[in-house]
């Protein structure tokens, strides 16, 4: 075996890594979607419904944060095996929670 050099050692195989800026983009967008759910509860902004909606759309914009910055969702060569894979996942678990409360709501009906 020959000798590697360090930047030898350290490349993958077509794999892209997000630059500092990216990161911390996503970090702070991270926090920020963080924080927001908490002030709303902590300081009594909202009630009932409008808390669960806070909470859902800051969870989605999470997920999606998280895909793009962390994940490298958007850096991907074609195909996109990763974004299908995903999809289907998405899909898999949707089907199985809505089932799941239908299911669930049609059982308290017939009681």
């Amino acid at each position: 075996m020959g000798k590697q050099h360090i930047s030898d050692m350290t490349k993958h195989d077509g794999e892209s890594h997000g630059s500092l800026k990216s990161y911390v983009t996503g970090f702070v967008f991270s926090l920020v979607l963080t924080i927001i759910p908490i002030m709303v509860l902590a300081n009594n902004w909202l009630e009932g419904r409008g808390i669960t909606i806070v909470f859902l759309v800051t969870a989605v914009l999470q997920f999606i944060v998280q895909l793009f910055y962390f994940m490298h969702l958007r850096d991907e060569e074609k195909p996109r095996y990763n974004l299908m894979s995903l999809i289907l996942g998405i899909f898999i678990v949707l089907l199985i929670v809505i089932g799941s409360i239908w299911i669930m709501m049609y059982n308290m009906v017939a009681l």
